[in-house]
Formats: structure tokens, C-alpha cells, sequence
């Protein structure tokens, strides 16, 4: 079913996306007595109406003569997530291990719950760019889940991408995790910590490439290159074989650009697997560029489209990281890569296409295309991949983000328990999901003459669009991801940064790594025979 890639093919440098991620090791020592630290930084909550002072300050206090009390009284900290609170050092004499420290920083931790922790994390990253060696006990006592978040949000708001001559100061080199007790016992929250972060952070990078090199070849390359590093096995359609093999949706949607499109499915399988292991298969919206196509997005809505592929980009980053997680079912991705461009071969409002297996569209809105490929990939998987269940990931439509804002993501599904898994793991993962309802009342606004439904059903948009896509995913629980809403972050917030989020991977990842990632969803056979 699958090849791998072919021997001596030119494949991506990942270098080329930007990605500069800081060291992050744990200690058991307090951060006072870390060598060579630049930084060193302490958490403070509050209790009541008093300010605390959290591990690691009373080492730092016996050192410096600073009252840190009083210096949070007058910033009036009021010990909020991501708080900081800075104290510049001279370095005292006769303490050569603390020569270079340079500054103290007080991090409010809030409650110290893994999101008020993981907030703590970035806006640490963030104070302290340009620095080697930051020494930090703010998650001294944090359970694994609590470090684990700590640490994503370390390196995820470490994060840095710039084509600037002149770019601007890099993140901490080192980050050393104190007075956490033995480390061999903390070492599995470090390792999740780092491979979701790092997960985050490839699928923001991809979603941030500017689109003249993030073209759907590119990107089917670089997945090539993703999956030789991962030991994922990995086959690719070119625009020949997907017209050869009936995917209507993406040889349409593509066939205006100068770079073709490409479908590239990943397969992870867990050690001992056998004929009873689940099979989850996920399906990304890669469209490297959307201009809209003939019914052409005004400029302004234009200039974000970059980002279209966020789906695409965050299957990839999660499936590279289910090995290192030890994900316990088997998974496939794919990644429906297309341009929506503009040109003479263009699809044209009221052209019909044909999907994979035979279902009709009749497209009446050219900018509602992300549809059309996913609705390509669903009917693939579903006929051809025997998946437990299929989950869909897209940046499909602006209603989504009317209903929701820019923080939240939507989800619609046809299984109660797979809802759940995925409303836990985006909690979890900081990467929080709203679900949404699928009302059939709407169905009759899909509906159309001389196809088996029209792509543009009108308001309300998101819900819709799931109606469009349902039919594809046949008797199979199905959950779809509408991420639009989340796909760009107005400013940097905690471990947001400002612009592309890549939204969605590390939601996936928390979801797939858990021991029973299925439990309670129903069968695909007994969902068809309930239907039927």
C-alpha cells in the first residue's frame, strides 16, 4: 500500500522553516545553584490577600539582598498566570557560581493548573530572548501534567520565525527546569512536554512559509522528508494519478494553479499491532494558497491565506510524533494539498465535479474549496483504509470564527464519546474546542438540481459545510475540526505568537497518545447498521 521515499530524491531542509528551539533539561538543585545561569526565575502566587514567594526563593534570598516581597507589593503583582516582575542583579563577590547572573524574575503561576502553568512558561520564554542560560523553579511542584505544560510552554513561547536581514533577539538558548525533585522519576513529563511543543511548533511554522515556496509539491516533499526522519511509510499522488483515480474535488480545485495538487498519505503503525488494533485516520486541508478562485476573496481577506494548509500542517506535525508518544493505535494521515488560484482552466461557479467514489458536487462558490478536497479524502479513507474513525481538520470557514472568536475551535461529530476524547484533549492541550451542533433541519440548503449537493449551502456557514462533508464519511464515527477560527492569533499571547497558530496538532497529539483513545466510540459496523 504504501513506499517509502525513493533513494537520492532532493527533499526540503528543515532548517529552512526557521525553527531555532531551546534546550530544556531538568535538575534537581534549586536554580540559585545552577551554574553559568544569566537568569533565574521563581514562581509567586497569591494566597488570600498575601503574595507568596514559591520554591527556589529562599536559596535565591539567602544569595541577594533583595526584598522580593516588597518589590512585588510595589509593581502591585497580583500573581496572575504569566505574570512577571523583574529585578535586575550586579553580581556579588566571592560567588563565582553566581557570577554571570545578570537578573531575578518573579513568575505568577495563578492556580497553578497546567494552563496557568503553561502561560507561565511562554511569557518566561518571552522575557527572556537574547539570553543563554535561564535557571526557573517555577515548576518545582507541579505534577507531571504541570511540568509537562511548563515546558510546552517554554519552547513554544520561545518561538521565532523571520525572513528579516536584520532579525530580532533569539530565544534562550537553555532552559534548566530546578528543584524538581529526582529527574529520572520527571523525565517522561519533560519528553511530552518537548515532542508536543515542538509539534506546536513545526505545524505554526509551516502555516507561516510564505506560499511562493509552500507549494503543494513543496509540501508533499517536505512530508517525504518528515516521514523518512519519523519511520512513517508514505506514498504520494501526483495531479496525473489523482485524476486516474477519481479525486474530482482536488484535481478541480488545483487545476487553475502552475503547481500542481498532491494527496500524500502517512501511515504510523505501534509496535505489536495486530487485526484488532484501532485505526484512526485523519485528514488535513492543505490549500498552500486560496485565493478564492473565481469568486475571488476580497484583498484583505486574502493576505492571511498562507495559512490554508493549517489542517494538512497540523496531521503532519502530530503524525511525527505518535512514535516518540508511543500512540497506541495505528494512524494514517492525509494531506489534501492544492493552490486555489486564478487563471483561464479555472473552476467556474455552477461546474459539477465528481469525487472519489462517485458522489457529485455542484460547485456555486469557488472560495468554498476546502470542502471539495477533504470531501475527497473522506470517501477515500472510508472505502479504502477500513478507519475506526475519521476525524477532519481544516481552517474551512470564516462562520466558524464569528461564532467563536479567535481562540476557540469549532467541532462537530457523529459520536458522542469520540466528542469527548477530543474536548479533553484540546483542554489538555491548550487548544480548546467548542462543539457544535450537526442539525439536519439544514440539510435542503446543500441541496442541488444537477449534483448530489451544492458546496455553498449559505448560513448558518460552519454547520452547513459539516453537512456537506458528512455524507463522505459514510457509516463511520466522524468528527470534523473547523480551525479557522483559531488559525491566526491577532497578537502574541502567552504561548500564542502573532500571526499563523498551526492550531490543532498538539490537540491531536494529547488525544492519540493516551492509552485508549477509542474508548466508548462506537464501531463503524454497528454505526452503519444504526443508520441504516
Amino acid at each position: 500500500m504504501y513506499a517509502v521515499s525513493e533513494p537520492g530524491e532532493k527533499q526540503p531542509d528543515v532548517g529552512q522553516l526557521g525553527l531555532e528551539l531551546p534546550d530544556v533539561v531538568l535538575s534537581a538543585e534549586p536554580p540559585s545553584a545552577v551554574p553559568d545561569a544569566e537568569v533565574v526565575a521563581v514562581p509567586f502566587l497569591k494566597d488570600g490577600d498575601d503574595l507568596l514567594l514559591g520554591p527556589g526563593a529562599a536559596e535565591l534570598l539567602d544569595r541577594l539582598s533583595v526584598d522580593l516581597l516588597g518589590l512585588l507589593e510595589v509593581q502591585k503583582a497580583t500573581g496572575a498566570a504569566g505574570e512577571v516582575v523583574e529585578h535586575p542583579v550586579i553580581p556579588e563577590p566571592g560567588a563565582p557560581e553566581q557570577s554571570g547572573l545578570q537578573q531575578v524574575l518573579l513568575v505568577g503561576v495563578g492556580e497553578s493548573t497546567p494552563s496557568d502553568l503553561r502561560r507561565a512558561g511562554a511569557a518566561l520564554a518571552r522575557r527572556v530572548r537574547g539570553r543563554e542560560r535561564v535557571a526557573t523553579s517555577v515548576a518545582a511542584l507541579a505534577h507531571d501534567a504541570g511540568l509537562r505544560a511548563f515546558v510546552e510552554g517554554l519552547v513554544l513561547g520561545s518561538f521565532v520565525f523571520t525572513r528579516r536581514t536584520t532579525p530580532p533577539p533569539k530565544a534562550a538558548t537553555s532552559f534548566v527546569v530546578a528543584g524538581v525533585g529526582p529527574t529520572e522519576s520527571r523525565a517522561g513529563a519533560l519528553h511530552r512536554g518537548l515532542a508536543t511543543a515542538r509539534t506546536g511548533t513545526l505545524s505554526r511554522a509551516l502555516a507561516m512559509m510564505p506560499s511562493n515556496e509552500k507549494n503543494p509539491p513543496w509540501l508533499a516533499d517536505f512530508a517525504r522528508s518528515v516521514a523518512r526522519d519519523a519511520g512513517l511509510e508514505v506514498r504520494v499522488w501526483d495531479e496525473r494519478q489523482l485524476a486516474r483515480d477519481g479525486f474530482g474535488g482536488l484535481v478541480g480545485v488545483g487545476q487553475a494553479s502552475a503547481t500542481p495538487p498532491r494527496l500524500v498519505q502517512l501511515g504510523y503503525t505501534p509496535p505489536h499491532a495486530g487485526r484488532r488494533t484501532p485505526h484512526v485516520v485523519l485528514v488535513g486541508k492543505g490549500i498552500t494558497f486560496d485565493t478564492g478562485g473565481l469568486s475571488v476573496k476580497p484583498a484583505d481577506a486574502m493576505t492571511n491565506m498562507k495559512r490554508d494548509m493549517t489542517g494538512a500542517g497540523a496531521v503532519l506535525a502530530a503524525m511525527a510524533a505518535l512514535a516518540d508518544l508511543e500512540c497506541p493505535v495505528r494512524v494514517t494521515g492525509l494531506m489534501t494539498l492544492a493552490e486555489n488560484a486564478i487563471s483561464g482552466n479555472a473552476l467556474r461557479p455552477g461546474d459539477v465535479v465528481r469525487h472519489y467514489g462517485g458522489r457529485t458536487t455542484e460547485v456555486t462558490n469557488t472560495d468554498a474549496e476546502g470542502r471539495l478536497v477533504l470531501a475527497d479524502a473522506l470517501a477515500y479513507a472510508v472505502a479504502e483504509l477500513q478507519p475506526t474513525v475519521v476525524v477532519d481538520i481544516a481552517t474551512l470557514t470564516g462562520a466558524i470564527k464569528v461564532a467563536l472568536g479567535q481562540r476557540t475551535g469549532g467541532l462537530f461529530a457523529t459520536d458522542d464519546a469520540l466528542a469527548d476524547h477530543l474536548l479533553a484533549a484540546g483542554t489538555a492541550a491548550g487548544e480548546p474546542l467548542w462543539r457544535m451542533p450537526l442539525v439536519d433541519d439544514y440539510e435542503e440548503r446543500i441541496e442541488s438540481v444537477v449534483a448530489d449537493a451544492d458546496n455553498a449551502g449559505g448560513p448558518p456557514g460552519a454547520l452547513t459545510a459539516a453537512l456537506f462533508l458528512r455524507p463522505f464519511a459514510g457509516g463511520v464515527p466522524w468528527a470534523h475540526l473547523d480551525v479557522a477560527s483559531a488559525g491566526d492569533s491577532p497578537a502574541d499571547s502567552y504561548e500564542w505568537s502573532a500571526g499563523p497558530t498551526g492550531f490543532g496538532a498538539r490537540l491531536l497529539l494529547h488525544w492519540l497518545e493516551v492509552r485508549r483513545p477509542l474508548r466508548g466510540v462506537e464501531p463503524p459496523a454497528r454505526a452503519r447498521r444504526k443508520k441504516g
